[in-house]
This record gives C-alpha cells, sequence and structure tokens, in this order.
C-alpha cells in the first residue's frame, strides 16, 4: 500500500525557510568564536593532572571541582550541591583508593552537619578544592584532615546542638536519687518546671510528711547541701541548668518556676538532700504517692 504523502502547511514552509536562514548565519557565528579564542570552560567533577613530558608534576590523586552555581537553575543547584557532597564524602571516606583517608568518624561528622545544613555545601567544596590541590601538588593532606575535623564546629558556632524544648514532657520523681531526666534545652527558651503539691514523702525515717515545696522548718545551709541559696529547704524540688561551655546554676524550683534559658545548655532535677536511703513515698493503704514532674513552654 502506497504512503500519502500530504502537502505541508504554509506555515511549515515559511519555518523551513526561516531555519534555512538562520542556520549560516549560526555557523559562522559559532567559527568566528572559536577563531576569537574564547576562554574555555571551568572543569567540573574530578580532574587528575598527569604529564608525560613532566611526570614530577602528576597529581598522586584527583580533585574535585565544582560547577558554575550561580548559573544553574534551581532544582539542578541543589542536585549538583548532591553530587559534590557525595564526591567529597567518597574521597574523605578512602573509597576512592587514592591514598586520601580521614578517618570514619570525622566524616561522618562532616556529612551529617553538611546534611543538615545544604547551603553550605558550597562554600564547602570551594574550600576543599583548595586544600586538595595543596595536597595534590606535594602539600600532602595534614591540613586538609585539619580542616575537616575542625568543620562542623565552624558550621554549627552559635547554633543550638539540639532541637529547642518546645514540648512537654511528663516525669515522675525519683527521691531516691540524684540528678535525673536530662533535657537539652536552647538559648532563649522559656520553661515551666513543675512537681504536684498533693504528692507526699519524707527525707528521714521520723521526718514529717513533705512535698516538693520541701520543709520550711530545715532551712539548706552549707556547701553539702545541692542548693543552698535562699528558698532551697530540705526536701525541697530543685534544677541544674549546665551550659555547653560547663557553667552550672542551681535553682530552686519548689511547686513551680519558670525560667528563661540564657545560654544553649542541658536541665536536671531532683529533691534537696544529702542522702537517699531513708526517703519513702507517703502510703495511705494499697495507694501511694509519686510526685510527677512537667517540664513545657512558659506561656
Amino acid at each position: 500500500m502506497k504512503r500519502l504523502h500530504r502537502p505541508l502547511p504554509a506555515r511549515a514552509v515559511v519555518g523551513l525557510i526561516v531555519v534555512g536562514l538562520v542556520l549560516p548565519g549560526a555557523a559562522i557565528a559559532k567559527k568566528k568564536k572559536k577563531k576569537k579564542g574564547g576562554e574555555a570552560a571551568p572543569p567540573v567533577g574530578w580532574v587528575q593532572h598527569t604529564s608525560e613530558k613532566n611526570p614530577e608534576t602528576n597529581w598522586p590523586h584527583g580533585c574535585y571541582y565544582p560547577p558554575q552555581w550561580d548559573k544553574l537553575l534551581d532544582t539542578d543547584r541543589k542536585m549538583a550541591r548532591s553530587t559534590a557532597l557525595d564526591a567529597m564524602i567518597e574521597q574523605w571516606g578512602g573509597s576512592r583508593d587514592d591514598g586520601i583517608s580521614f578517618g570514619e568518624g570525622t566524616v561522618m561528622t562532616a556529612e551529617t552537619v553538611l546534611l543538615g545544613r545544604p547551603h553550605a555545601i558550597e562554600g564547602v567544596v570551594s574550600q576543599n578544592l583548595e586544600f586538595c590541590l595543596a595536597s595534590a601538588k606535594g602539600g600532602g593532606s595534614g591540613a586538609w584532615g585539619s580542616w575537616l575535623k575542625a568543620l562542623p564546629d565552624k558550621l554549627t558556632v552559635g547554633e543550638c546542638p539540639s532541637p529547642p524544648l518546645d514540648y512537654t514532657m511528663f516525669d515522675y520523681l525519683d527521691i531516691g536519687n540524684g540528678w535525673q531526666r536530662e533535657l537539652p534545652i536552647c538559648e532563649g527558651n522559656k520553661i515551666r518546671i513543675s512537681g504536684t503539691v498533693k504528692d507526699r514523702f519524707r527525707t528521714t525515717d521520723d521526718g514529717p510528711w513533705i512535698n516538693v515545696a520541701g520543709d520550711p522548718n530545715k532551712p539548706a545551709v552549707g556547701s553539702e547541701w545541692p542548693c543552698d541559696i535562699e528558698g532551697c529547704f530540705e526536701g525541697t524540688l530543685i534544677m541544674k541548668f549546665t551550659t555547653l561551655d560547663g557553667v552550672e546554676t542551681i535553682y530552686a524550683v519548689g511547686e513551680v518556676l519558670q525560667f528563661t534559658a540564657p545560654a544553649h545548655g542541658t536541665i536536671v532535677y531532683r529533691i534537696n538532700d544529702t542522702s537517699f536511703f531513708d526517703n519513702t513515698w507517703y502510703r495511705s493503704g494499697s495507694i501511694i504517692d509519686h510526685t510527677a514532674i512537667e517540664v513545657s513552654p512558659a506561656p
């Protein structure tokens, strides 16, 4: 059966004429650009210099060159970041078998930090290239490894290492132990910590039944107490705030305390006591009291 050859629409014929007119001009422009000797595009990806004439300049390993970030569309830019990070992790971890390896812990920490901060990858790739080139040209990988080890701290400086305490935590107070339930907290977090007052306990065999307010007849005086500031009594619910630098401050909580974190750190709590062996909960029949603790964002 013969195929039917339909005549082309008029606009298609015009299009072919236009293409025929444009293409020669484009070819000429291309030739002119070559003749002018325009600068070659910068390399992208793995490059390893070798020379038969000057073998002493040969690189012992390759280096990853990033693309020109500002010339990429948003989606392509995100993909390029992921590709660049994979390339760096491959070399840092020794998977390229090129003599470069910086240790699993160092690489894993750097990878974790960068995965959470993809915008930082672009700058890191450029810095990494500088150290890689210095190493490839005979400078060794010592400075490169030191830079990588310090990288996570530089990228996270000033940041809170944990999510902010923006949730409510419920717990039961343990009167038989010291500091308990460490909770991370970020600078500026405003929290409310409280203990139920209806639940009672005592801190000595013959002592009075008290609650988280403590025994008002026994002020805590002397360095043997965890908290000996004003308002701290024996058995009082207390809180300790520790900054990331290790500076500790103790607060009397009692029934409730509202607290604003002056820095990133952690909080823990306990009752104000010097020993725990004789501490007991109040019991009525088969019902035993247990103080409930609540830590939540302050209104």
